[in-house]
């Protein structure tokens, strides 16, 4: 099962990539944040973080991908390490686009198969794999519905386990601008043996367009805070070594996309 995983993560990355060549882009976006926040668990309590995302739709499926890079304010991980980085790449195909043929019924606007490639320091690859829904939800930006089957690269991260991921934005109208409330879940539904602990992390952004408020383009400076809730982070049962896990913490956040 473990080399079925790889072997089919894989050819849906190739996929991907064919298919970014072989089909016109229709749209792309791309932003860089900086995050300084405290209070985080199992890593040093302060850090500081710069992203860079991209987001792209193409003829056939979507694309998403970020970077991190993460220093430690004044102290050092458990490699001794005074800095990180993480990131993630994310592709999807539409099977609607892919066949010409509609799948949308009820509150589902397609059916697609993900995939995410997760990457990091300390030789971190974890693959991800399964089928996803768009959910079409009053008020919503977008509503998708990931569900991957997780396979890991080393025992510590998880093999043969589910993980449920919704990722959403809604937009609420403040004044003369905008407050974009967006963000992810992360839950990982079952434990890997005595390795991986089952474990929950929500991410949301409360960010207001301040770009949209100085008169200039709207969508592209927001300024705003971000939180942090992580029940047994990184797999890791909480109390281990005398860990506490289970992490709460607030970053303040400046984002500009271009």
């Amino acid at each position: 099962m473990n080399s079925l995983t790889r072997a089919a993560l894989g050819s849906t990355l190739m996929l991907a990539s064919s298919l970014a060549h072989a089909y016109p882009l229709l749209w792309q976006n791309n932003s860089i944040t900086y995050l300084y926040g405290t209070d985080f668990q199992v890593d040093p309590d302060t850090q500081q973080t710069v992203t860079f995302e991209h987001a792209s739709g193409w003829t056939k499926g979507d694309l998403f991908a970020f970077f991190d890079t993460i220093h430690y304010n004044g102290g050092t991980n458990s490699e001794d390490q005074n800095s990180s980085y993480y990131g993630e790449i994310s592709p999807r195909l539409s099977l609607s686009k892919i066949t010409g043929q509609s799948f949308a019924f009820g509150p589902i606007t397609d059916v697609l198969l993900a995939g995410t490639y997760e990457f990091g320091r300390n030789d971190l690859k974890n693959y991800l794999l399964g089928p996803a829904v768009d959910l079409s939800i009053p008020g919503f930006d977008y509503f998708q519905l990931n569900t991957y089957y997780r396979h890991a690269n080393n025992d510590e991260g998880g093999r043969g386990i589910w993980q449920i991921t919704p990722v959403w934005a809604y937009t609420v109208p403040v004044g003369n601008s905008d407050i974009l409330i967006d963000g992810f879940i992360d839950w990982v539904v079952d434990n890997d043996g005595d390795n991986y602990h089952a474990n929950l992390h929500i991410n949301p952004q409360v960010k207001y367009d301040l770009g949209k408020a100085l008169g200039w383009s709207d969508k592209q400076l927001y300024t705003g805070i971000e939180y942090d809730y992580w029940k047994h982070k990184y797999g890791i049962p909480n109390g281990t070594f005398g860990l506490d896990t289970h992490q709460s913490a607030t970053n303040l956040i400046a984002k500009y996309h271009f």
